[in-house]
């Protein structure tokens, strides 16, 4: 007799991660819990809830559709976004902004290769492998998270698997844990504006320009959704084959790939994505090309989520640890850089949540600092997501070559 769990059967157990995202969102908008979505936003949720799924024997941990979600949802996903990004807009935040979003970076391709080299005699041996893939959620978000896990997987000598759960447990607890530290340090900023002597005039310059981009909406019409999906799953299925035409570069024959057909998939739809955002494409926006993007990766999140087990937890400690210091290490090149560029609290605060929380986190964190500046924070985290694909990358192979020392 067939039992009722795990859920193994493809179109139900995609039913019912669709299923549980979908009742995510649907908690998230009632008013008794919108403060408790507003620390903890459903991105993370759906990475728990199908964990925990998991864990409970509901539904398996390795399956096709995860693999099949995994392949065409993040390009589709990374597509939209995009060819939605108004790039004059990100250049508009100014010197200072994009230069505390980059020290941001560079302290997180910095920090993880320090961090891992610690406690390196103390983790798994391939350890280096889930923390390039945290690399990608600590530079621009879960997307690049997954296209740094295809990456490793894609471009490994013996087929192997990169162990996201204690990763997860590290993305969120670390993560958040420091979205925490920076709200409670709102309180103080004037004091630190004073000490580094920050020039704040151009923030409400900038907040001005802001207000004066093209934000129109028009309600979606099906002749909207049709262009959107058929653009976005003709430039996936593309770039995926164009991808694997393209030989994967090797530093030698017998080395692993550096950028595997996997990889240059995921570069191609990107680049193609920005190029065509200087297009009368990027109009999609205004029906919502990147809310259907963002559906997409968020979907994938819930097949990331199933794939792990609660009890990866127990491999935590180590890993928890390795996360405090890469992220010190981060928040310390950030403060360095706020006193050189002068650079007032508020830009310490969203340079490092365009990096570590992404869109999710960084326009929570810029309203708390200074009420209507939301969009910076939002801005601050697209120059992010963009960066981050390559900057990942760069970081993965540092941690790559590390691991053969």
């Amino acid at each position: 007799m067939e039992t009722l769990f795990p859920i193994t059967e493809p179109t139900h157990l995609f039913a019912f991660l669709a299923a549980v995202l979908g009742l995510v969102f649907w908690l998230s908008t009632l008013p008794p819990l919108k403060k408790l979505f507003e620390f903890l936003p459903p991105v993370i949720w759906a990475y728990f809830v199908p964990m925990i799924a998991t864990t409970l024997g509901i539904t398996p941990d390795s399956s096709p559709v995860y693999s099949w979600m995994s392949r065409y949802l993040l390009p589709f996903s990374l597509f939209l976004l995009m060819i939605t990004v108004d790039l004059p807009a990100v250049l508009r935040l100014g010197k200072t902004a994009l230069l505390m979003m980059l020290a941001g970076t560079l302290g997180i391709v910095v920090g993880g290769p320090v961090a891992y080299l610690i406690f390196k005699g103390f983790l798994p041996e391939d350890a280096w492998q889930g923390l390039a893939a945290l690399s990608g959620s600590w530079i621009g978000g879960t997307a690049n998270m997954v296209a740094i896990q295809q990456h490793i997987e894609s471009t490994a000598v013996v087929p192997t698997t990169v162990d996201l759960g204690p990763i997860i447990v590290v993305d969120t607890v670390v993560g958040y844990g420091w979205m925490g530290v920076l709200i409670f340090l709102s309180a103080f900023q004037h004091r630190f504006n004073r000490r580094v002597q920050a020039d704040t005039r151009f923030v409400d310059e900038l907040n001005r320009k802001l207000l004066e981009l093209d934000t129109a909406r028009r309600p979606v019409q099906i002749a909207d959704l049709a262009m959107i999906v058929g653009v976005g799953l003709a430039a996936t299925v593309l770039a995926r084959l164009l991808g694997e035409a393209i030989p994967p570069v090797r530093l030698d024959p017998g080395a692993p790939s550096l950028i595997s057909g996997t990889t240059w998939a995921i570069l191609i739809v990107v680049t193609a994505g920005l190029l065509l955002s200087f297009t009368p494409m990027r109009t999609l926006e205004r029906p919502g090309a990147s809310r259907l993007g963002y559906l997409a990766l968020y979907l994938l999140l819930t097949s990331i989520g199933a794939r792990a087990d609660l009890k990866a937890v127990l491999d935590a400690p180590l890993f928890l640890l390795t996360g405090v210091v890469w992220i010190s290490i981060h928040v310390a090149l950030l403060f360095l850089a706020a006193r050189l560029l002068r650079a007032p609290m508020f830009f310490v605060a969203t340079g490092s949540m365009a990096n570590v929380g992404g869109a999710a986190s960084a326009p929570i964190v810029a309203e708390v600092y200074l009420p209507g500046m939301a969009p910076v924070g939002l801005l601050m985290a697209v120059a992010g997501y963009i960066l981050g694909i390559y900057a990942a990358l760069a970081c993965a192979e540092i941690l790559r070559f590390l691991s053969m020392l």
